[in-house]
């Protein structure tokens, strides 16, 4: 629905002629007037038939004049018009300002008018105060000068494009837009549409920067692509409002193509309709200002997302993408909520858009020297940006039919130090654990690979470590992890406690004595810090490996087992006695319980 400014309406303006009632019929495909003089010319336009007059009508035609060589002969004569611009209405209103009849001009119907006229010789030169005189006298003194005025006739230019472009009808009519665009905003005393919500319920306000964006969008491609490039020339009006007057029409043009199905009957209004999207997608990327922040990212990654449906060009396609990528850090979750559109792919949300975006984002940053990288805001950015997408990841995560590959590949798009710490992305894993409870140990693995645990906080480390969902050489790693962490903290403090003490052992006596207390120490720090007891892991080291030995129906034994716990142990950094230790005592638990199950 339209709303216009209350303190602006301004009528459209309209020109009368004639005074004499209107008295034409139809009668079947047959149009005439009531008159007592007998029919003597007949004019053919398209499917209608006109019964007419030589008196009236020659005097005023130059072309008619040239077609009906004998004025005076009484015979009737019968002409074909059927190329006549604007067909039988616009013949109409010429025939009826001949006969003197009542007729309304406005900009609705004085493009056809002028175009009809004009191909009728209805000019000055055959009869002073012709039609094509007062057309024009009217279009230049009232439709230019007001602007809604300007936007119908320009509108109605789309059917003659090439009389109206031949007569100067559009080149005026872009001149007289522009005109009225480019006037500062206090300055604008004429209505507008203007339709953004809230703004209706203001009693006062000024007129607002982007007035003229809605009755713009009205326009054909064509037409609203010359006027848009007509004012990025003249380097008046900020990016900004270029970008939002190309998001309005993006808006009105180009809503719901996801949801086009090209079936049965509609298939070829489908593809035509499809063309004429993909033309206007195209023409509105070529538009959009190179300045950062013309337009928002999400707009950015909605047309992106349109773009895929409708199979624009790869040049196009790219643009989109490097544009996207420049703002990215921009973005929210939702702005990255697509739907997938491939009729093959059977995932609920299109990730390989982000990931398209993504690692553009990075490429841009890798493009750069290093001579102009703030380090700073680099960071930022890319810190940004990885919180971005672990956020997306934990939308995502929630859809039955994304695969662990797509999963991996966006989470591993995000370098190391796009995170400094991992706990969203534990938070997106576990999500995809839950809703994929049927995931096969290799595939745990791999999703679980990318999990780092020294970059877990100690609530998520403590989390993780209960989390039955997670694969065993996980927990092992996050439980070793934290008796490291326990084993340097113990390290420091007895370094500490030595110098002040200034006690004077050997270098080589301080390191056995710490290795030799490295056992106890990890073992009390893990039980205080996780909130778990040894016994606990041991049972879910056990039950785990009860699992294990009922998949592969075979069993490992004493020997073979120390090595493959010791492998999964050791995360870079633990000793030989550390490991070796650990082992045993793990050793020691399974064969304790081993022996209590066979009791």
């Amino acid at each position: 629905m339209r709303h216009y400014d209350q303190k602006q309406i301004e009528k459209m303006k309209f020109m009368k002629l004639g005074t004499r009632p209107d008295t034409f019929y139809t009668e079947q495909a047959t149009r005439t007037l009531v008159s007592n003089i007998a029919v003597d010319l007949v004019i053919k336009i398209n499917d209608i038939t006109y019964l007419l007059h030589k008196a009236p009508l020659l005097p005023k035609c130059g072309l008619l004049q040239q077609l009906c060589s004998d004025f005076s002969d009484p015979e009737p004569v019968s002409l074909e018009l059927h190329d006549i611009p604007g067909g039988e209405n616009a013949f109409e209103l010429c025939a009826k300002f001949c006969y003197g009849m009542s007729i309304n001009i406005s900009a609705h119907n004085i493009v056809p008018a002028f175009c009809a006229a004009k191909f009728l010789q209805m000019n000055e030169s055959i009869e002073k105060g012709n039609f094509v005189g007062k057309l024009e006298a009217f279009f230049n003194s009232c439709i230019l000068e007001g602007w809604k005025d300007s936007i119908v006739a320009i509108q109605a230019t789309d059917k003659l494009p090439l009389w109206s472009e031949n007569l100067g009808i559009i080149r005026k009519c872009i001149d007289s837009i522009i005109e009225k665009i480019l006037t500062p905003s206090p300055q604008v005393k004429w209505s507008y549409t203007y339709t953004r919500p809230g703004y209706a319920r203001k009693q006062h306000h000024s007129v607002p920067k982007d007035w003229w964006t809605e009755d713009v969008s009205d326009l054909g491609i064509d037409l609203f692509r010359c006027i848009i490039m007509a004012i990025r020339s003249t380097y008046v009006l900020p990016h900004q409002l270029i970008g939002e007057a190309l998001h309005v029409y993006a808006c009105k043009w180009l809503p719901g193509l996801t949801n086009i199905r090209s079936s049965g009957s509609s298939l070829a209004q489908t593809e035509e309709s499809k063309a004429k999207n993909q033309k206007i997608l195209e023409t509105i990327v070529s538009m959009i200002p190179a300045d950062k922040g013309s337009v928002s990212v999400g707009f950015l990654l909605k047309l992106l997302s349109i773009s895929s449906h409708l199979g624009i060009s790869p040049t196009t396609k790219t643009e989109l993408i490097k544009r996207a990528s420049i703002q990215f850090e921009e973005a929210t979750v939702s702005d990255l909520l697509y739907h997938s559109t491939s009729s093959s792919d059977r995932n609920f949300y299109d990730t390989e858009l982000v990931l398209a975006v993504l690692e553009s984002f990075f490429k841009f940053w890798k493009s750069k020297p290093p001579s102009v990288v703030d380090n700073r805001q680099f960071l930022k950015s890319v810190r940004n940006v990885g919180k971005l997408i672990d956020s997306y990841l934990q939308v995502v995560a929630r859809d039955n039919n994304m695969p662990v590959s797509k999963f991996v590949a966006l989470a591993e798009a995000v370098p190391a130090i796009g995170r400094s710490e991992h706990d969203d992305l534990y938070q997106a894993i576990n999500i995809y654990l839950k809703v994929h409870p049927d995931l096969g140990k290799a595939e745990k693995r791999r999703l679980c690979r990318i999990l780092q645990c020294q970059r877990l906080s100690p609530e998520a480390r403590a989390h993780a470590v209960k989390n039955e969902l997670l694969p065993l050489r996980t927990v092992v790693q996050l439980v070793y992890f934290e008796q490291e962490k326990g084993s340097n903290n113990n390290k420091a403090t007895t370094t500490t406690t030595i110098n002040h003490h200034k006690l004077q052992k050997s270098h080589h006596d301080l390191l056995q004595g710490a290795a030799a207390k490295r056992p106890a120490a990890r073992v009390a720090h893990d039980t205080q810090s996780l909130g778990i007891n040894k016994e606990e892991l041991m049972r879910r080291m056990s039950h785990a490996e009860s699992r294990e030995k009922v998949q592969n129906r075979s069993k490992i034994s004493d020997g073979k087992l120390a090595l493959e716990i010791e492998k999964k142990m050791v995360i870079g950094g633990g000793t030989k006695e550390e490991c070796t230790s650990g082992c045993k005592l793990e050793l020691v638990s399974k064969k304790s319980m081993r022996k209590r199950s066979r009791d």
